[in-house]
């Protein structure tokens, strides 16, 4: 491990143990360390890709309740924990390099009604890879999908929750 918290190399993360292994990758999916124990006795995994494939296959073939529950361990866009301070690291970073921790009082009002809205219609938190998106990229975003039905909806939503384990993973093990 790197002296740098949330940085390590992939050979170090290989030979740990599973407590320390889940440790250190229990956030790459927001609040579920249980997909990192689940992968840990694949290990050695060849490249940051091998590690995600099966870290992200393990969401995917997770039960639609357990899905449902990562989904919701997601906090809202520069919502009540962005508010309040309490966003886990990654999320912070994502959110600020985003530019939705530093918004206007008009994008604020706006980004709660959005939320709310999403919220009321889907019974989750809107979730989308913040690093891929510019700010007015996030706001079309979640406009547009709020039109989705909710089956649509909620696998889109699957997907974005494992594309930012992807680039946690990459930023992580700094690929």
């Amino acid at each position: 491990m790197t002296t740098r918290r949330d940085r390590c190399t992939l050979d170090a993360l290989n030979r740990l143990d599973e407590t320390e292994f889940t440790r250190a990758l229990g956030d790459v999916f927001e609040h579920s360390p249980w997909v990192a124990a689940e992968v840990w006795p694949e290990r050695p995994f060849a490249d940051v890709a091998a590690l995600h494939r099966s870290m992200a296959g393990r969401v995917l073939s997770a039960s639609r309740s357990r899905r449902l529950a990562l989904l919701r361990a997601h906090p809202e866009l520069a919502g009540r924990e962005a508010q309040e301070g309490t966003l886990t690291g990654s999320s912070a970073r994502e959110q600020a390099r985003a530019g939705l921790l530093a918004l206007s009082r008009d994008e604020i009002a706006r980004i709660a009604r959005l939320n709310a809205d999403y919220r009321a219609r889907f019974g989750f938190p809107f979730v989308i890879a913040v690093g891929n998106y510019t700010k007015r990229g996030v706001l079309r975003e979640f406009e547009r999908r709020l039109a989705n039905d909710p089956e649509t909806e909620f696998d889109i939503c699957v997907e974005q929750v494992c594309e930012i384990g992807l680039i946690r993973l990459e930023r992580m093990l700094g690929n």
